[in-house]
């Protein structure tokens, strides 16, 4: 299966891409998936992901042709 992930903002400067298509074998969940992207590491804690423009979290399965984003934390004043 193909899953379309992006990046947001700082995490686009940590993963040193804007954007990737990433062809996996079987069901993963959100955090197994970055930690495939991200060589190893966890998800940071305080990461937002939205599922096709649907916040979401580390637990939620991805199924072929989801659209995955990965956002910094938000924070304003």
């Amino acid at each position: 299966m193909s899953v379309s992930i992006k990046y947001f903002a700082s995490m686009r400067d940590r993963m040193g891409r804007g954007d990737e298509v990433v062809s996996l074998d079987g069901d993963i969940t959100i955090a197994e998936l970055w930690k495939k992207v991200a060589d190893g590491a966890d998800m940071p804690e305080s990461t937002l992901v939205a599922v096709n423009m649907e916040y979401t979290d580390g637990a939620h399965v991805v199924k072929d042709g989801d659209e995955v984003a990965f956002f910094p934390p938000v924070t304003g004043g």
